[in-house]
């Protein structure tokens, strides 16, 4: 008999048939009325986003062998809890890696360098008017960035940032060997904040790291500075980020991940002209969805005994 997977989102084609002629596959999503049914005989369950993987769901999933996230971070599933009944739990850590990059840069050259487009004719007083208007104040390369977090993603931001002509400083927990950080120069955190003009998080969402730039944080932010978030929503205390956006006009968020998402009226950002609020994007490539969707791979690895690629580590190394 093949083994039952239980999909809760759709995956990218290739990997969903490869899995189908590997696996007896059941797609279904929590509050669907056969979620519980599918996952009780599951013996794997691959998860994106929005699935939260606790004991609750745990105690659900007896035969339950293996849990994979399709995507680079595993905060949505409790690796203790998983290890504790010999659950593996597998992940794409480099799926998204360079659609994240592209993200970042993408959203911070729109913001510097207005285009707006010509759909009419005009005169020339129009045309020369609206050249002046669409002059950039400031090239990337005047710019310094600091990049907090400096993982596979903000190193490789540090890269393309340089090439580019940045200057790059960088705060992580872990000391970066001088040969990976592609010139980049490691700082405090809060000199990371004083001195960037451009602050671009890429922390991951652990239980520790919920609220870690907070307040204190974002008031050693430069007047003009440009705040970018598409790590996770709650790394960021949004209330304090709100109330030091509405202090400093001309500082500017761009926000690709919330807390909660969807966001409700209620959310303090929504509404204020310099916070840019856009629907978790970043990994929004059809590549980016492909490399995540083939940790089907490491789904029927554990399922058939062998050892997965991409296992998350220790929940307390992570």
């Amino acid at each position: 008999m093949k083994h039952v997977v239980l999909v809760t989102e759709p995956l990218a084609d290739a990997p969903a048939a490869w899995l189908r002629a590997r696996a007896e596959v059941q797609m279904s999503s929590p509050g669907d009325h056969a979620f519980d049914r599918c996952l009780h005989v599951a013996s794997g369950l691959l998860v994106r986003t929005y699935v939260r993987v606790d004991e609750a769901l745990l105690d659900r999933a007896p035969n339950l062998r293996v849990v994979a996230r399709a995507g680079v971070g595993v905060d949505n599933i409790d690796l203790g809890a998983c290890r504790s009944r010999g659950i593996e739990v597998v992940y794409t850590p480099e799926a998204s890696t360079q659609a994240v990059v592209e993200y970042v840069l993408t959203i911070l050259s729109g913001l510097m360098r207005p285009h707006p487009e010509v759909a009419h004719p005009l005169s020339l007083d129009q045309w020369q008017l609206l050249r002046g208007e669409a002059a950039a104040e400031t090239q990337l390369s005047e710019l310094s960035l600091g990049i907090l977090g400096f993982g596979r993603i903000g190193r490789r931001l540090a890269e393309v940032a340089a090439a580019v002509g940045l200057s790059v400083l960088y705060n992580d927990l872990l000391e970066i060997p001088p040969a990976t950080r592609h010139g980049a120069r490691a700082v405090l955190v809060e000199t990371l904040f004083e001195e960037s003009d451009v602050v671009s998080i890429h922390i991951d969402g652990r239980q520790t790291n919920a609220g870690f730039v907070d307040g204190s944080l974002l008031q050693r932010l430069r007047p003009r500075a440009v705040l970018i978030n598409t790590s996770r929503g709650a790394v960021v205390q949004t209330k304090a980020l709100a109330g030091v956006l509405r202090t400093n006009p001309l500082m500017t968020a761009l926000l690709d991940v919330h807390e909660p998402e969807p966001f409700d009226a209620s959310y303090p950002l929504l509404g204020l002209p310099n916070a840019r609020l856009y629907p978790h994007l970043a990994g929004r490539t059809r590549q980016a969805l492909l490399n995540m969707s083939w940790v089907v791979r490491d789904v029927v690895a554990v399922l058939n005994g062998e050892t997965p690629r991409h296992p998350a580590g220790d929940p307390a190394a992570l």
